[in-house]
């Protein structure tokens, strides 16, 4: 079954996203959620007690964790896009509409990390739809058994 990428104009739906996922995979999930300018972690700078943007929305962030391996957590931002962590792994950047195939691609096995030999490094590689892949530095120290695994 391929997943079309569904926009997902909130944090909100972005989690009932995530909560789908969780079910489908039959993995544990456990949602925090920080609402308010004076919450986010992109908004420290609005001051104590200030909630809503200048524009007058009230910005709400939301992190995910799932349960088994590989380790993955979602960070998603009021600001259309979200930190994505597997296995130790950061990828930042990645368009709020594109979590849902980040994540189906990282549990039906598709991502893999590719080896270089010179100069030596390792990145984790996440193919997403339209032919597009995300490509992230694995540094040494993060070479977890289950990206270890996944080295081609």
């Amino acid at each position: 079954m391929d997943h079309h990428p569904d926009h997902l104009p909130t944090t909100e739906a972005a989690v009932t996203a995530l909560r789908a996922i969780a079910v489908e995979y039959a993995r544990e999930i456990e949602v925090t959620h920080d609402i308010g300018a004076d919450r986010t972690s992109r908004r420290s700078a609005a001051g104590v007690g200030v909630t809503t943007d200048p524009d007058g929305s009230l910005p709400h962030e939301a992190f995910a964790e799932f349960g088994g391996l590989p380790r993955v957590s979602v960070r998603l931002y009021p600001d259309d896009d979200a930190l994505i962590t597997v296995e130790g792994v950061e990828c930042p950047d990645i368009a709020r509409d594109d979590v849902p195939a980040f994540l189906h691609s990282v549990f039906r096995d598709r991502a893999y990390v590719k080896a270089r030999r010179f100069p030596p490094g390792r990145f984790l590689i996440v193919p997403l739809p339209g032919d597009r892949t995300h490509k992230e530095y694995v540094p040494m120290i993060n070479l977890s058994p289950w990206l270890s695994s996944r080295v081609q």
